[in-house]
């Protein structure tokens, strides 16, 4: 079994490579400097500084991440589980590459899913790894994703792989390798809700079926684990449809999708996308309970009430005055808190 590692990295880097997989992933990179993880950080005197953007997914956590990296010399370090793959941009909404405003990002697309999974191990080496880069440069690591698993293992200064904090009796450490601005922003529930339905009929509109129905692989062995990228909301649920209804025969492929109202086809599709909707929900759901549970674990979350500005966007007359809503209740109380940070 091989695990996909970017080779030669670098922040603009869009090749995607493989190395054997060992016990540790210890990245040399010997051109950037980067040092091993867990050794190099408790030698350190001094811990990085961090700031790190959580959220339930759809929340705009991307969004700030630029919107702070453009007023602080910042580089951003990608925490989405399933981002962190190449392929599937559209189902998997990573940021385009106009919106990032030339702000370098990290393990966003850099890794191939078809060899194995990246565990959350592994995603504190590397991430690990980006952070004494950007911080050798004397740059601002953001971390931006709503994978809690992958936070949590890579904050925490002693990482157990066998234990879940999240799922049981295994408890949220407080004690974090690195000094951590955390910035939460948070949407009412059922706003959120209202704009992830959305947010799917806009992906829809994009292209996502069609790139689903590229990705379709009628081969596939479907009593096999479903790992990496095939875990992606969205593929799960259009296989089904696609099993079928081949995407060929749909002229999905062409790009001429068939549209017929009141027939099985249709029906199935409309199934497909109710599912990728309360499955989006769901996971929304699942990250925000995580969320409160570091939280009430100690770690110390400032909370960015972002409700209003998703409130005014899905009403009809969104565009700028939810974009200075959004300025003005997310965007000013996050600088001042990572001016503060950085003060410090």
């Amino acid at each position: 079994m091989k695990l996909p590692v970017p080779t030669g990295y670098h922040p603009y880097c869009s090749k995607v490579q493989t190395l054997p997989l060992i016990p540790a992933i210890k990245p040399t990179f010997r051109r950037s400097g980067w040092a091993r993880m867990d050794s190099t950080v408790r030698r350190n005197r001094t811990k990085h500084k961090v700031v790190v953007i959580m959220g339930a997914t759809g929340t705009g956590k991307s969004k700030l991440s630029i919107d702070l990296a453009t007023r602080f010399p910042a580089e951003i370090i990608n925490s989405d589980k399933i981002q962190i793959y190449s392929g599937l941009d559209i189902t998997t909404n990573k940021i385009q590459m106009h919106e990032r405003q030339g702000v370098p990002h990290h393990l966003l697309g850099d890794f191939d899913s078809s060899h194995a999974e990246i565990t959350p191990s592994q995603f504190r080496s590397v991430a690990a790894a980006a952070i004494s880069d950007i911080s050798s440069r004397r740059k601002l690591p953001v971390l931006a994703g709503g994978s809690n698993s992958f936070i949590h293992a890579l904050l925490v200064d002693r990482f157990d792989s066998e234990s879940d904090p999240f799922n049981g009796s295994d408890s949220v450490s407080t004690e974090l390798r690195y000094r951590c601005c955390f910035l939460w922003v948070d949407v009412s529930f059922a706003v959120l809700s209202d704009y992830l339905s959305k947010r799917v009929d806009e992906m829809l509109g994009s292209g996502m079926l069609e790139e689903l129905a590229k990705f379709y692989d009628p081969d596939e062995d479907e009593s096999r684990p479903k790992t990496g990228l095939r875990k992606a909301i969205g593929v799960p649920e259009f296989d089904r449809h696609f099993r079928k209804y081949p995407p060929v025969d749909q002229g999905i492929i062409a790009g001429n999708p068939k549209k017929k109202k009141d027939d099985p086809e249709m029906e199935s599709f409309e199934e497909a996308v109710k599912a990728i909707k309360d499955n989006t929900c769901h996971l929304a759901k699942k990250q925000i309970e995580k969320i409160l549970r570091m939280r009430g674990a100690g770690w110390d979350l400032k909370r960015l009430d972002a409700t209003e500005a998703f409130r005014v966007l899905l009403s009809s007359d969104s565009g700028k005055k939810s974009s200075e809503i959004w300025e003005k209740q997310v965007v000013e109380p996050s600088v001042k808190f990572v001016r503060r940070f950085l003060e410090e």
